[in-house]
């Protein structure tokens, strides 16, 4: 199973669509430093991708500091130093772009997106609370 996921988007290659989904997981938290990363059996199998590709992923993530292989364990997700706010949201564009396209084609406004991007976080963020057993204060006073 590929702990991440990957849409598959027409003119981006593979490769690149498959390296982006990873370094955001890893990035985000979805994959944590020493968790297992897919073999290259495994990308290809799920992904239906070849395996050639499925290597160079993985060595490109392994040679980037990614991920680490552990001779007898396999390839798991290395420690990363935390990224910055700039390559945290650089992991956006393409869905901020899609969602500035899809906004001027409904004729929504810039406050009207972000009032909608605000109600979406808090709705997620008191979500993401509740699972974890902890209580939004702000939330609560509400």
């Amino acid at each position: 199973m590929i702990p991440f996921r990957v849409q598959f988007r027409p003119g981006a290659s593979l490769f690149e669509q498959v390296v982006y989904a990873s370094i955001r997981a890893m990035v985000s938290g979805q994959l944590r430093p020493g968790d297992a990363y897919p073999s290259v059996r495994t990308l290809s199998r799920e992904l239906k991708i070849n395996p050639n590709t499925a290597h160079k992923i993985v060595a490109y993530l392994v040679n980037g500091g990614y991920l680490e292989a552990r001779p007898g364990i396999g390839t798991v997700v290395a420690r990363i130093p935390d990224a910055s706010r700039k390559e945290r949201a650089d992991l956006l564009g393409q869905e901020i772009e899609e969602l500035v396209v899809e906004a001027k084609r409904l004729g929504v406004e810039p406050d009207e997106v972000m009032a909608a991007i605000r109600r979406h976080w808090e709705r997620l963020t008191e979500a993401g609370n509740r699972q974890q057993g902890t209580g939004n204060r702000a939330a609560d006073r509400k």
